[in-house]
């Protein structure tokens, strides 16, 4: 069963609750300010120092490359602009298993259409002043299902297109590696690098989403809906950021996921401020079995976001909060559970761990299972608000962090392994960050919302890459929801 600790007082470290039947709450002590408490399968207590960051960074398999997104030129921007990204519904092709790429023979499923009358209803409140879509039918008609009876028209763009992915296209998986063999296999392992009919599709998309976002940020627009496809949506996110080809597979986009960035007018004019808002908040529960990127993913972390109140217990809203982030996870065994020590995170943990003991006492067929489903937030440019010496200690503390959650990732003996890490939405920002291989330089390029959660999936294994699932997914909070494009600084500013 799972069981936790009280709070810990002063400290930054974080607190580690794991399935084990005779843990001593009492044995919980305040430690020095450089160390996590690790809770071991025998009780006992085993401290990791953290005093020293590792230098072997350069030698980790899941090195990836980025440019910092300040650095990536694009078109200014008068006011502050919110850019809302969606991909089609289920399509009949994607159903088949088929690769589609940009042909146009694959046209919305009824579960397709479902999804795109869940995302209009996700989207009914939320205001836009134009649609820029696909013009492939898949597209096209979630654009319209989400469109609904608003006036203005629908605006298609071709390089908003799916991949082009040449001979590939219309093959099943089997007849993909039956008739290209390495390729395909290249393709699977390695696709920045895949190269058919002359052509580098993925290098080829990164360079076509970055011609689209010149012609979204040059609209004369507050807040953009641009309907799309899964490659497509994955480039005009990671070109955003000012991500690498490397980041292809690495942030997911799942059938009518919707991804939310903000561009913000620098003062000095040229290329705007970005922030990613959120990442593929989707019909759909984001914990629910599947697959990361076409791979069975059964390693997680979960990243529970809280707002810290420092010594002062959670107020209603922070209760709400964490009770529905608790409910959400019945849909999975949770193995372990990590929080910072202060008492509104622990609070939450607390909630985590008595509901996922009640789900194990009463047994899973006992309790109802959901497929699917304001408070403090980071705001836009609150990294400004942060000197350089303090973002410095909170990134090496967080990249300690990470290291120590993929070991506990790494440490569960059974094959699919669910970890959550409960904290500050500064906390999971910097995890993100790790989990990216970042810079400090990107933290100001998160936004990260309490009750929030945040889902990394590892489909090869905790030593490898992790595919990030979603990012400020806040569907399961129901009334107290965060609208999509409300704004999270004033008039003037997303």
């Amino acid at each position: 069963m799972l069981s936790a600790g009280v709070p810990l007082v002063g400290g930054d470290q974080l607190l580690l609750h794991r399935r084990n039947p005779s843990l001593l709450l009492h044995a919980f002590k305040p430690i020095a300010f450089s160390s996590f408490i690790v809770r071991s399968s025998s009780s006992s207590l085993k401290e990791l120092d953290i005093s020293s960051s590792s230098s072997s960074e350069g030698d980790d398999d899941r090195q990836l490359s980025s440019t910092l997104s300040g650095s990536v030129s694009f078109p200014p921007v008068k006011v502050a602009k919110r850019v809302v990204l969606v991909r089609h519904g289920q399509s009949t092709w994607n159903a088949e298993g088929r690769i589609q790429g940009s042909s146009d023979f694959s046209i919305l499923t009824q579960k397709g259409e479902a999804q795109a009358e869940t995302s209009r209803q996700m989207l009914i409140d939320d205001s836009f002043d134009i649609c820029f879509s696909s013009p492939l039918k898949r597209s096209k008609r979630t654009a319209e299902v989400i469109w609904g009876s608003r006036k203005e028209e629908i605006l298609t763009d071709s390089d908003l297109r799916e991949i082009d992915l040449y001979s590939f296209q219309g093959l099943l998986k089997h007849e993909g590696i039956a008739k290209f063999g390495a390729a395909f296999g290249q393709w699977q392992k390695d696709a920045p690098n895949f190269n058919i009919d002359g052509h580098y599709p993925v290098r080829e998309l990164w360079t076509r989403a970055t011609s689209c976002w010149n012609k979204i940020l040059v609209h004369d627009s507050r807040s953009v809906l641009v309907v799309a496809h899964n490659a497509v949506n994955q480039a005009l996110v990671a070109t955003a950021m000012g991500l690498g080809t490397e980041y292809f597979r690495i942030l997911l986009q799942s059938n009518c996921g919707v991804s939310v960035l903000d561009f913000v007018p620098r003062p000095e004019g040229g290329s705007p401020y970005i922030c990613l808002n959120r990442l593929n908040q989707t019909p759909g529960s984001p914990i629910a079995a599947g697959s990361s990127a076409g791979r069975k993913a059964g390693n997680r972390i979960i990243l529970a976001s809280n707002f810290d109140a420092g010594d002062t217990s959670m107020d209603m809203l922070g209760i709400i909060q964490s009770q529905k982030t608790a409910e959400l996870l019945l849909d999975l065994k949770v193995k372990s559970i990590v929080s910072s020590p202060r008492v509104t995170p622990t609070e939450t943990a607390n909630a985590i761990a008595r509901v996922q003991e009640a789900a194990e006492c009463l047994g899973a067929d006992c309790l109802p299972r959901y497929d699917s489903v304001n408070a403090s937030s980071l705001q836009s440019g609150w990294i400004n608000e942060f000197e350089d010496g303090l973002l410095t200690e909170l990134w090496d503390r967080s990249g300690t962090a990470w290291k120590s959650l993929l070991n506990e990732l790494s440490n569960e003996s059974e094959p699919d392994n669910v970890v959550v890490a409960v904290g500050h939405p500064i906390v999971t920002v910097g995890l993100l960050g790790h989990c990216l291989n970042l810079t400090k330089d990107w933290m100001g390029s998160f936004h990260v919302d309490a009750g929030s959660i945040s889902v990394i999936d590892f489909p090869d294994g905790p030593s490898g890459r992790g595919v990030v699932r979603c990012i400020n997914y806040t569907a399961h909070l129901g009334r107290w929801l965060i609208p999509i494009t409300k704004a999270t600084q004033g008039d003037e500013e997303f």
